[in-house]
C-alpha cells in the first residue's frame, strides 16, 4: 500500500510538474547597463533587443532581479515635474521600464534611474507582460 502511494505520488509529480511551472519565468527582460540595451526573451527565445537609457551621472538604476509590481498605461512622475511615463511597468519602488519621447538619448545613460524605451517598444513590452502575467515576468538589471 505505502509503495503504491509513493509510486502514484511520483507519477503525479512528473505529470503535474511541467504544468505547474510552465508559466514561471515565461517572460524575461534583461537590461544591460554597459550596453544600454534591453533583451526580451519569452520561454528562453529572444524576441527583441532594444536600445534603452538608464541612469545618467548622479543617479542610479538599481541592479538586481525583480517581478513587476504594478503597471500603468500612462503614469506621470510625481517626483520629476509630472513627466509622462507611458506604458510603465514598475518593478522596484518608483523604478519602472517605460516609454519616452527623448528617443535621441536612447543608447546612452540619460534618465533619473528608470529604464526608458522608445514608446512603441514600451507598449510592446507592456502588452507582453500583461499576456504573460506579472508573476511570470522577470526583470533583470545587470552591469
Amino acid at each position: 500500500m505505502q509503495k503504491t502511494l509513493i509510486v502514484v505520488t511520483a507519477l503525479l509529480a512528473m505529470m503535474l510538474g511541467p504544468i505547474a511551472t510552465a508559466g514561471a519565468g515565461a517572460l524575461e527582460a534583461k537590461v544591460s547597463i554597459s550596453s544600454q540595451t534591453m533583451t526580451v526573451r519569452k520561454h528562453g527565445r529572444v524576441l527583441y533587443t532594444w536600445k534603452v537609457s538608464t541612469a545618467r551621472k548622479g543617479y542610479v538604476t538599481p541592479r538586481g532581479t525583480w517581478r513587476p509590481k504594478r503597471m500603468h498605461k500612462m503614469w506621470h512622475s510625481r517626483k520629476y515635474d509630472m513627466s509622462p511615463m507611458p506604458y510603465s511597468v514598475f518593478y522596484h519602488g518608483g523604478y519602472a521600464i517605460h516609454g519616452t519621447g527623448a528617443v535621441r538619448q536612447l543608447g546612452r545613460p540619460a534618465s533619473h534611474g528608470c529604464v526608458r524605451l522608445q514608446t512603441g517598444n514600451a507598449a510592446t513590452f507592456y502588452a507582453l507582460v500583461r499576456e504573460a502575467g506579472m508573476n511570470n515576468t522577470r526583470i533583470i538589471v545587470t552591469n
